[in-house]
């Protein structure tokens, strides 16, 4: 799961700072407050990637792809990338666990000597 979505999440990093950049045009936001907000969540991209197998890292990353998509009222294109990101995310979690479970169950497998069956000696 830790690959699945630290990718996710670091594609959501150059996509928060290219939105950044878009923000910047908007008259009504000044620079400082552009850059920020933006730095403050391109941080947590990569401090979650960090910490997304401990208790509430999930949780957090929910939170960012709420975030994301609520950006959407700076920037429009955003409600699209983050609906889109947030269906990453899922898929990243759903399938990262799914991958995980198997590797675990495998190793299992492998420990308990039930793994398949090895190739005859060619003696």
């Amino acid at each position: 799961m830790r690959t699945l979505c630290s990718s996710t999440l670091i594609g959501e990093f150059f996509v928060i700072g290219f939105a950044a950049l878009v923000a910047m045009k908007d008259p009504g936001l000044s620079a400082a407050t552009v850059w920020l907000v933006s730095g403050v969540a391109m941080a947590l991209c990569v401090a979650l990637c960090g910490v997304i197998t401990r208790p509430g890292g999930v949780a957090l990353g929910w939170a960012l792809q709420l975030a994301l998509i609520a950006s959407g009222v700076f920037v429009p294109t955003m409600y699209f990338l983050g609906a889109v990101f947030a269906g990453l995310w899922w898929a990243s979690v759903h399938y990262g666990r799914k991958i995980d479970e198997a590797k675990a169950r495998f190793a299992a497998q492998a420990a308990a000597g039930t793994g398949a069956p090895s190739a005859p000696d060619a003696a």
